[in-house]
């Protein structure tokens, strides 16, 4: 590869079980204009795809074997509205008040994509507007997409002991 690719590798991140979105989004941080990212991973991240299309980046993803995949993303246009309009968004939804959690699920102790399959399950069980109460060990990076993609709102409050509880509400669609 070339001075504007920059290759960040995550795969034994994810095989310890850690959770590699803040030292992806590091990595893109430093990106300089222009540049893109090959990223190698041990499964295809589709729910990074949305968080890199909001920063203004295309992918082409490819398996490369077993556990193994290479996705290339490449900065793309107007990565500033997009960013300014979701953060207006997110601030007026944050505002209106909200009811008490309807379900309450800790994911703690649980690996990936374990917490995330159980979040998205129990959301199903809901009706809209109400919402859901989940304690996991880190921050979900992976499941903000899967959520807003759905129309959830999500809240998160990290806790003086670790981990975050999170509130979300089951959107309308």
């Amino acid at each position: 590869m070339d001075d504007d690719v920059v290759t960040l590798d995550v795969r034994e991140d994810l095989r310890r079980g850690e959770e590699p979105l803040p030292k992806i989004l590091a990595t893109v941080e430093k990106l300089r204009p222009g540049q893109s990212l090959r990223l190698l991973a041990t499964f295809e991240p589709i729910p990074l795809f949305a968080v890199m299309a909001r920063k203004g980046f295309t992918h082409q993803a490819r398996r490369l074997g077993p556990e193994s995949w290479e996705v290339i993303f490449r900065p793309g246009e107007g990565v500033a509205e997009v960013e300014r309009a979701d953060a207006k968004k997110a601030q007026e939804a944050d505002e209106e008040p909200w009811p008490s959690p309807a379900k309450s699920i800790d994911n703690r102790g649980l690996l990936p994509p374990e917490p995330m399959i159980r979040v998205l399950e129990s959301l199903e069980t809901l009706e809209p507007g109400e919402v859901l109460e989940v304690f996991n060990d880190r921050e979900p990076m992976f499941l903000y997409p899967e959520l807003e993609a759905r129309g959830h709102r999500v809240r998160v409050e990290k806790l003086s002991e670790g981990g975050v509880r999170l509130e979300i509400r089951k959107g309308e669609g």
